[in-house]
């Protein structure tokens, strides 16, 4: 049986989690060893995940993305319903 070896990801110093009253968030900025593109994905405390779609030119732009979203809907956006 031959198993693929995982792909290394490298993750970002700006993948951190938070937490505001009483809500904690994990947001998780990796790309592959092999690719450019950053991905961003925020996990809420009840395991539901939000990804965006595209890949952002650098871990700094994924952060930003993150920072606007949260800026202009608050936690709220990430809060599973």
């Amino acid at each position: 049986m031959d198993l693929d070896p995982q792909p290394e990801l490298i993750e970002s110093s700006f993948s951190r989690s938070m937490e505001q009253a009483g809500v904690r968030l994990t947001i998780n900025i990796v790309r592959l060893a092999t690719e450019r593109g950053w991905s961003l994905e925020v996990v809420n405390e009840h395991g539901t995940s939000t990804v965006w779609d595209d890949l952002f030119a650098t871990d700094r732009d994924a952060d930003a993305a993150f920072r606007e979203v949260l800026a202009k809907e608050g936690f709220e956006a990430f809060i599973g319903k």
